[in-house]
């Protein structure tokens, strides 16, 4: 049964960490059982301190949850080896019902897929060989092959039997100066002559020292004649066919490795849903192979049908409500539920009804804990410190305006459970790190970062919380330098990072890209690009709604 991931939004910050840990764990323990937490994007340093206190692994990393070659492949696949042979393979192909097999190498590495249309070709003459000429009786294969495509015993000089070589058939339906007269035209190294019970051919193929003498009917040569063989450097094939049969199916001993041409598509396990199709629309070709990108091993194979109803990921989305802010590929997969503490926005839509669970409270994580504590059940002890730091996280330990009286009763209620002392707790979760000074700039502001559109605009709005903002002063011009390279990579017409001092509850704004919005911003300033901000903690509730007000009266750049 596939996973269901629950997940919450892109750069996640430790309440979207946290509360997809925990509603997982509920999913597993109420109805899911196959609930995994997810995360797209790396974990902060508080973040990581919180598992490290926890005892618990971090979330499976999902970056990209569009259907590609890897989740829509077949991976119970039928391959052939190069050196088998057309019969082998084509038997297969009957077999399995299949028109078309891959064909791999030792490593499983994909060297091409041949079609029936393909193996016709390997026993076909071609298309200007005169039927007295060497072309025509020409087969590439080998004894090994002859022997495995026949069924039938090899004997005598058996030395090289796997060597791969042009093989000339010379079929003795004649008489013995006829065959002999026929056989010296070429090259006897090369040679095998076909006959039944004819002890006057098998003694001219000792005698011409041939490469292979085959006997056909099932006829056995005695002991003695099999030294003489051995001795003469010849082999000796039994075939239990006919003569007629037998040169039929020799020609059927082609390794497969001669039909392989490059003209077929494949794909990477990470090529996206919307390009097979396009890819595949037109094709004539009946089966596609997916190839590891990296190590150029077959994966698996799709046909066409496979496209018609691709499984989606199955997701529960924790801490946002908008596919702005989900992991990519969101779209196209299937969401179960959303749970979420934020404005309602965007343009999430889904094909069934889900459950939607939204509430006015300080995090997701103090949602998740309600829904253990409604049920009668609680979180165990790792869980519980999980759910704490999301809730004294989001809500800078119950100080922010966001924090609401169920905040507070939740977190007295999880600390029982995980028996620890809050205020500790929080002052060593606020000091595991400093993500200005352990990052740089770049990556400190991805490391909570959120987009938004309103009116027109495309905005991003980063939050930083650190003990005091020292770190801030000292990195300021590269700060603002990532800010417009956010800017100008991600098309945005506005981006800002508010570092929030946690001592003290005060913010100051740091503001990239059009300047009208700086300029309606009411805030003290430091300077042309820096604001202060007394009294503003919250992203959710002071900053974005003054924002959203300011660009609702600009009109789009």
């Amino acid at each position: 049964m596939s996973p269901t991931f629950v997940i919450g939004h892109r750069n996640p910050d430790t309440d979207a960490i946290c509360s997809a840990i925990g509603y997982a764990a509920f999913l597993r323990a109420t109805r899911e059982p196959n609930a995994v937490a997810a995360c797209c994007g790396e974990l902060t340093v508080r973040t990581a301190w919180v598992l490290q206190q926890a005892g618990l692994p971090a979330p499976r990393l999902l970056m990209d949850v569009r259907p590609t070659g890897a989740t829509i492949c077949r991976r119970d696949v039928f391959t052939a080896s190069v050196d088998e042979t057309f019969l082998s393979v084509y038997r297969k192909m009957l077999d399995h019902k299949v028109r078309a097999l891959p064909v791999v190498d030792a490593e499983g590495r994909l060297l091409g897929i041949p079609t029936i249309q393909d193996l016709a070709q390997l026993f076909l003459p071609p298309d200007d060989a005169h039927p007295h000429n060497a072309a025509n009786r020409e087969v590439r294969t080998s004894l090994k092959n002859i022997t495995a495509a026949l069924g039938g015993q090899m004997m005598g000089a058996t030395l090289n039997a796997d060597v791969f070589d042009n093989i000339l058939l010379v079929v003795a339906a004649s008489s013995l100066d006829t065959t002999k007269s026929r056989a010296l035209q070429f090259p006897p190294g090369q040679l095998a002559i076909v006959t039944g019970d004819r002890p006057d051919i098998h003694d001219l193929a000792i005698e011409l020292r041939v490469r292979c003498l085959i006997i056909t009917g099932g006829f056995q040569p005695s002991a003695e004649f099999q030294a003489k063989a051995k001795a003469a450097g010849v082999a000796i094939i039994v075939s239990p066919h006919d003569t007629a049969s037998t040169s039929q199916l020799i020609r059927f001993s082609r390794p497969i490795g001669e039909a392989l041409t490059t003209n077929y598509q494949s794909f990477s396990t990470r090529t996206p849903l919307a390009e097979l199709k396009a890819e595949v629309q037109h094709s004539h070709q009946s089966l596609f192979p997916v190839v590891n990108e990296e190590t150029g091993k077959l994966e698996g194979v799709f046909s066409k049908s496979d496209l018609m109803d691709v499984p989606r990921m199955k997701l529960v989305l924790v801490d946002h409500n908008e596919f702005a802010q989900a992991v990519t590929g969101a779209d196209e997969a299937e969401i179960l539920e959303v749970i979420d503490h934020h404005r309602l926005s965007g343009n999430l839509r889904t094909k069934e009804p889900i459950r939607f669970i939204n509430e006015p409270v300080g995090s997701t994580s103090t949602i998740v804990a309600l829904m253990f504590r409604m049920r009668g059940m609680s979180p165990d002890k790792a869980t519980a410190i999980c759910l704490i730091a999301g809730l004294v996280s989001d809500t800078l330990h119950l100080t922010s305006p966001t924090t609401t009286d169920t905040d507070r009763e939740i977190l007295q209620w999880l600390a029982q459970i995980a028996a620890v002392d809050t205020g500790e707790f929080v002052r060593d979760f606020f000091a595991a790190g400093s993500m200005l000074k352990d990052c740089v700039p770049a990556n400190a502001i991805e490391s909570d970062r959120k987009e938004f559109e309103e009116n027109g605009w495309r905005i991003s709005i980063s939050q930083i919380e650190e003990l005091g903002l020292g770190e801030f002063w000292k990195r300021e011009e590269d700060l603002r330098a990532a800010l417009e390279a956010v800017c100008k990579e991600k098309g945005l017409h506005f981006a800002c990072l508010m570092v929030t001092d946690i001592t003290d509850h005060n913010s100051v704004l740091l503001i990239a890209g059009n300047q009208r919005v700086a300029e309606a911003i009411e805030y003290p300033q430091f300077h042309k690009r820096l604001f202060e901000m007394r009294g503003v903690v919250s992203r959710k509730k002071q900053l974005f709604p003054y924002l959203s007000r300011i660009v609702g009266k600009l009109a789009v750049p």
